[in-house]
């Protein structure tokens, strides 16, 4: 848990949700909806489901925008969250019915889990070392050539990149397991 104040746009649409303010979630929603249905589509690979999760989310915010406690993080945080786990709710309900086996729907839980990790802490580094890596991995620059597109040196790249692949790394890591009392494990 966090003390610090969430930003004052999340407190006022906040503040205009639980007054029932219409409007605020048309702006809700056009600023989320696509981070919705991405978490959705990532956890269902079907896009009939993550259409129906984006609907129930944004359903949901406006229903109860008082289950929103701006004291454990940002609106988007916990808008990602109730999409993640709608997701996840309808993937493990396809068990239920029998068109995918327990193990098929855990991994897929594990893989839109990591993604979400990933897709968080990409939009929540610092814009210099997210520069960095959109250069290196998705525009296939070297580091060389991203030190020159940035305006740093070499060094200054590499440095960039390394920091944003250890962040990034910890996407794949979910919670450590805590040793029974008593393990004595080595710290």
């Amino acid at each position: 848990m966090t003390n610090e104040a969430p930003p004052r746009w999340d407190r006022r649409m906040h503040q205009r949700l639980t007054h029932g303010e219409a409007a605020a979630l048309g702006e809700l929603y056009d600023r989320f909806a696509s981070l919705v249905h991405g978490i959705a589509h990532r956890v269902l690979d079907d896009e009939h489901g993550a259409d129906q999760v984006t609907r129930e989310v944004f359903g949901q915010a406006w229903e109860h925008p008082e289950a929103y406690d701006p004291r454990h993080g940002s609106l988007r945080a916990w808008i990602a969250g109730l999409a993640h786990r709608q997701a996840v709710g309808r993937l493990r309900r396809t068990e239920d019915d029998g068109t995918a086996g327990p193990e098929e729907i855990e991994e897929k839980v594990r893989t839109a889990s990591t993604a979400a990790r990933a897709d968080y802490i990409v939009t929540s580094m610092p814009a210099p070392l997210r520069a960095a890596l959109d250069l290196a991995y998705f525009r296939r620059l070297d580091y060389r050539q991203a030190a020159a597109r940035l305006g740093v040196t070499e060094d200054e790249a590499r440095r960039r990149l390394r920091l944003g692949l250890q962040l990034l790394s910890t996407a794949h890591q979910g919670p450590r397991p805590v040793p029974p009392p008593g393990c004595g494990a080595a710290r």
